[in-house]
């Protein structure tokens, strides 16, 4: 049986009045790519904070990589890699400073990064751009390079929030190539994403509609139980019954 990293049972978090997140249960396994979609509003942000020790929940339980999210909030973001879109490297650090900048974060011991940092220029094909500034890069690149610094100190799971916006779709292939190796490496993903191709990438999937999980299965699964020809078909019926937008 699959070791569990992400256990929630009724996860809640309420702001005054309006509940964020209303009672969620799963569970995500080791080495399990985990697509975690909603429209805007339905709450997945403020759940994914919450899973990153970045916010309190307001009650029910949570706990990632073994760890609890009430009282144990720096070991889990000790065990965790993040990527955003918005934000993932500094323009103005070159390639390798970067690298070294974030594996200085996670905490890798000096001798050790110098070593991961070449070893990840030269898989990623970048010996000639290592010391240029992420700035003058193309925006696959600074993506590729983004992910591949998340999981360098080789965490128990990566946290991906919407990484491929804006990358066209060639790379992004390219980078759930990336994905797959993580994976298969026993790093367990968990995505968020607009792109509904990308959700037939995933192991399973939640959907979240108003702040509640809405269906839970693997791709296959969700589009038998929705007679639906796509994801994307799936995605939009459950979408169209939100009460609440952005």
């Amino acid at each position: 049986m699959a070791e569990t990293v992400i256990h929630t049972d009724k996860l809640t978090r309420k702001f005054g009045n309006f509940t964020a997140v209303d009672a969620i249960s799963f569970e995500v396994s080791k080495g399990e790519i985990f697509g975690f979609l909603g429209a805007n509003g339905a709450g997945k942000t403020t759940a994914m904070r919450i899973l990153c020790g970045l916010l309190a929940p307001t009650s029910g339980v949570a706990k990632v990589a073994s760890y609890d999210v009430y009282t144990q909030t720096e070991n889990i973001k000790k065990h965790i890699g993040y990527m955003s879109q918005k934000f993932s490297l500094y323009n103005n650090l070159t390639v390798r400073e970067n690298i070294h900048f974030f594996g200085g974060i996670y905490g890798i011991p000096k001798k050790e990064l110098k070593e991961k940092s070449e070893e990840l220029i030269t898989r990623l094909g970048l010996t000639q751009e290592a010391d240029k500034l992420v700035g003058s890069l193309p925006l696959g690149w600074k993506q590729k390079i983004s992910f591949s610094t998340a999981i360098l100190h080789e965490p128990k799971i990566v946290f991906l929030d919407e990484p491929t916006g804006g990358v066209d779709p060639i790379t992004r292939r390219q980078f759930w190539d990336m994905i797959y190796e993580a994976a298969h490496q026993g790093i367990t993903v968990f995505v968020t994403t607009h792109y509904m191709d990308e959700a037939e990438y995933c192991d399973r999937v939640s959907i979240m509609v108003d702040g509640a999980i809405a269906a839970l299965d693997t791709p296959e699964g969700l589009r038998k139980q929705f007679e639906a020809k796509d994801m994307d078909e799936v995605f939009l019926r459950l979408a169209r019954g939100a009460k609440r937008g952005e």
